[in-house]
């Protein structure tokens, strides 16, 4: 078992309010003490301390991300291989009609980092810079399914695998054997695993050191997505661009 590294609790609950603010598009004081257990005090010196340095704005009592977060999306966004991602996903999603999204793997989590919407009708249930969890999304388990088998291991056994949904797989030897056959076959799905009513299809993306760079996926309701459509047509689409995506970045 890893050694879990050192927390600074000061520090985690800074961002924990950031997260907090950020998905609430702005709150109050009262409303972000609410959602922690840290004193309404320590809130307070946490917001201060982070308006002073500009990170957050103040509007009568409401306070909001500022601004300067934008370069950090940028910084973050540079080390993307998006030249050999963003034609292929955006076409993707024009071909299939529903919502497309390139996630990357770091450390032990995914990442939805590009993200399309071709349409009102493709509403995807989260965005860019929210966490796909490794477990319960088809983008998660197309990566969790070629890390190294120590790696994989470690992931499903030294933690709880949080139930989404009803049909969240939260049995690490059931999903080590799904895992098995997404190997095989490198695709993955998503049966409402992490939002009800909405199934998602991925193919994961391999580096040259046979480690995942992460995963291509398409999502849509189930109306939409589900059947012949989801396991067949829409599946082999989503391989066939992955592994496109893939050539591309192997040879740049």
């Amino acid at each position: 078992m890893t050694e879990e590294p050192p927390r600074v609790k000061a520090t985690e609950h800074s961002f924990q309010i950031v997260e907090i603010i950020r998905d609430a598009g702005g709150i109050g004081l009262a409303g972000v003490t609410a959602q922690t257990e840290i004193s309404k005090s320590a809130v307070y010196k946490h917001v201060q301390t982070l308006l002073r340095l500009g990170y957050l704005v103040r509007e009568d009592d409401t306070y909001y991300l500022s601004n300067r977060f934008l370069s950090f999306g940028r910084g973050a966004r540079e080390r993307l291989p998006l030249g050999e991602i963003r034609s292929i996903v955006t076409d993707l999603a024009a071909t299939t009609g529903n919502a497309t999204n390139f996630i990357v793997h770091e450390t032990e989590y995914g990442i939805y980092s590009y993200c399309i919407e071709p349409g009102e009708e493709s509403y995807l249930p989260f965005g860019e810079g929210d966490v796909a969890p490794l477990h319960a999304t088809a983008g998660g388990k197309a990566i969790l399914a070629h890390l190294a088998a120590d790696e994989r291991e470690e992931l499903l056994t030294d933690r709880e695998l949080t139930a989404y949904t009803e049909k969240t797989i939260t049995n690490a030897g059931e999903l080590m054997t799904e895992l098995n056959t997404i190997r095989s076959q490198r695709v993955a799905f998503d049966r409402e695993e992490y939002v009800e009513g909405f199934q998602c299809v991925a193919s994961p993306i391999i580096g040259s050191d046979q480690e995942p760079i992460g995963a291509v996926s398409v999502t849509g309701n189930i109306q939409r997505m589900s059947g012949k459509r989801l396991d067949e047509d829409v599946a082999g689409l989503v391989t066939s661009a992955a592994k496109s995506i893939e050539n591309e970045i192997l040879s740049a």
